[in-house]
């Protein structure tokens, strides 16, 4: 089943049990959904799918932020809750273990051992962790303190 009908059956699921909250948090995903799908010319992929759901998140967590700095923690908790939701949707987040695995045989097959070589075990490492959801800046800070 995509993502779109997963996003659809919840919306249902939500009205029936008259979840206000809910339901305008996945009306959103799915709109944001549709507006990738009519605008790209292709058919959209899961990788496109899940960059756009953290896309969403990234932008429900800086609103947070926001919202907590100038005192507003209603709305600020409102944000978080929509970001729990959005993030249901994607796959589980890589562990620890495993991240730390995949940096160490990224670098193992590389051979890298300066900064220089950053983006290249990057890559490596996160063509290991596919599948997974992993915070691309803790990765990269992990990286960056295994190659200095």
């Amino acid at each position: 089943m995509s993502l779109i009908d997963r996003v659809q059956q919840d919306m249902v699921a939500a009205m029936k049990s008259r979840s206000e909250a809910r339901l305008s948090a996945l009306r959103m995903v799915k709109a944001a959904l549709m507006k990738l799908k009519a605008d790209s010319p292709k058919p959209i992929d899961e990788a496109a799918e899940m960059q756009a759901l953290k896309s969403l998140i990234k932008q429900r967590t800086e609103a947070a932020d926001a919202f907590r700095k100038a005192g507003r923690l209603e709305q600020a908790e409102k944000e978080e809750a929509e970001r729990t939701l959005i993030q249901s949707y994607l796959p589980a987040a890589a562990t620890e273990a495993e991240i730390e695995a995949a940096i160490r045989e990224a670098m193992a097959e590389t051979g890298a051992t300066s900064l220089k070589q950053m983006g290249v075990v990057m890559k490596a490492a996160q063509a290991k962790l596919t599948g997974k959801t992993v915070d691309g800046k803790a990765l990269s800070e992990k990286v960056r303190s295994r190659l200095q």
